[in-house]
């Protein structure tokens, strides 16, 4: 069964090409920086969005039919994996990403939702092999139903606790199962509306509890993967435990998580938490936490999680630029958590969405390789900082200096008249150069 019938294989053919179902700029056995693109970008469709999501919206039901040809949930399911593998062979994607309720139903009970899931997860084993792609990473959906109206891990109903501990660990067993390299917490409604009626301490003590229970598990059953948890300011609720960057690390450290889990980084939660993307990600680095990526980009002129497929290359650069300064991705990738909008209600328009987003970040790759091999802004910010190298920057670096060296520095210096400038302008009109310039290195 064919269900993307008028979508052939979309290939590779250059900047040049006027086709809409064809890269231009993601040529995937292209060498940048020492590998091939398909192996630097490692994108991965998003079982959620691209094949559940219908495009309701708070004022208006879905634009776009996502029934697969059937009304019966399990057929439909079926459908839909068969459908799923179809397009990411289509689009060459080697990975996706689900929570276990885009996978299969859920039933009346957990027996019955974890029945039907080993069902779906028999088949999707299935496909995996004849198609050759791979888990990137799982997650339960303990946010969807009306259990979790108070939260799943900080709910303040143990019983509500005990029934998302038992959901995480069949999607933690289906994780396993499937090969996945990774694992997700994603906050969902993890957070509260008001301090009037929540114990945040409880709260947080309760989420870090299911967390090491959840690693626990995972462990004595033979994963091996990363965990990740995806910082998110808000949306669905008003505060979110797991705001940033930041915020996440605190949270691990002060529960001693840290050594287990790592971070899932997506575009348009740094916005909605007053960060760019590249912010997050550089966070995430310099503290040794970098993990994965939620490829998406929202509207600064909105205030809430608009998932829009990236197509800004400033962000996909600086993104790109932060991955190669990591090292690359490990077990990571570009999940793309992105969807059409409401009005781009076609098949069509799903390639279309997904062409844009890994042109988007191929040419982002190109130029990240680019800022690199070019130097010019790693150098400045080396010299910026060349005090630190010797005299009494070297004694402050390497723990030598004491307070009253410094005030005696300070005294016998007698004022601090200059200071280096920071040359900001001079620095993204290079940085234009290098993206935009003819040429370049």
């Amino acid at each position: 069964m064919e269900f993307f019938k008028e979508i052939k294989r979309i290939q590779y053919e250059g900047s040049a090409t006027q086709k809409p179902l064809a890269f231009r700029f993601y040529n995937p056995d292209e060498m940048i920086a020492g590998k091939t693109m398909r192996e630097q970008l490692r994108f991965a469709m998003s079982y959620w969005h691209t094949m559940c999501a219908e495009g309701s919206d708070m004022f208006g039901v879905g634009t776009i039919d996502k029934r697969y040809g059937t009304s019966d949930p399990m057929q439909q399911a079926k459908n839909k994996a068969y459908a799923a593998f179809e397009l990411m062979d289509k689009l060459g994607i080697d990975y996706f990403c689900f929570h276990d309720r885009d996978i299969a139903p859920e039933g009346e009970t957990l027996a019955e939702s974890n029945a039907r899931l080993d069902e779906i997860t028999a088949l999707l084993k299935e496909l995996m092999a004849e198609h050759n792609k791979k888990l990137l990473w799982g997650t339960a959906n303990c946010f969807g139903n009306k259990r979790y109206m108070h939260g799943a891990g900080t709910a303040p109903n143990a019983d509500v606790f005990a029934f998302a501990a038992a959901q995480i660990k069949k999607a933690i067993e289906i994780t396993v199962a499937l090969g996945g390299e990774g694992y997700v917490f994603w906050g969902g409604r993890e957070g509260y509306e008001t301090l009037l009626n929540t114990d945040m301490a409880l709260e947080q003590d309760n989420m870090a509890r299911l967390m090491h229970l959840a690693v626990d598990y995972a462990r004595s059953i033979g994963f091996t993967g990363d965990f990740y948890i995806e910082p998110k300011p808000k949306e669905p609720t008003k505060h979110q435990y797991d705001f940033d960057a930041s915020t996440v690390l605190a949270f691990l450290r002060k529960y001693g998580l840290d050594k287990d889990f790592k971070l899932n980084i997506e575009a348009n939660h740094a916005t909605l938490a007053g960060h760019t993307f590249q912010h997050e990600l550089c966070v995430a680095r310099t503290n040794g936490a970098f993990g994965s990526i939620d490829a998406n980009q929202g509207d600064m002129l909105l205030g809430w999680d608009t998932d829009q497929f990236p197509t800004n290359v400033y962000e996909t650069a600086m993104c790109m630029y932060e991955v190669l300064r990591a090292g690359g991705f490990t077990k990571g990738g570009l999940n793309f958590d992105a969807k059409t909008r409401r009005g781009s209600n076609t098949p069509e328009d799903i390639f279309l969405s997904y062409i844009a987003g890994m042109d988007a970040f191929a040419l982002g790759l190109r130029m990240a390789d680019r800022i690199i091999r070019d130097g010019r802004i790693d150098a400045f910010i080396t010299d910026r900082y060349a005090s630190y190298r010797t005299g009494i920057g070297k004694k402050i670096v390497d723990g030598s200096a004491t307070m009253e060296g410094l005030e005696a520095y300070a005294l016998a210096m007698g004022d601090v008249t200059t200071n280096t400038s920071g040359k900001q302008e001079y620095l993204e009109n290079v940085l234009n150069g290098i993206l935009f310039g003819m040429g370049g290195a």
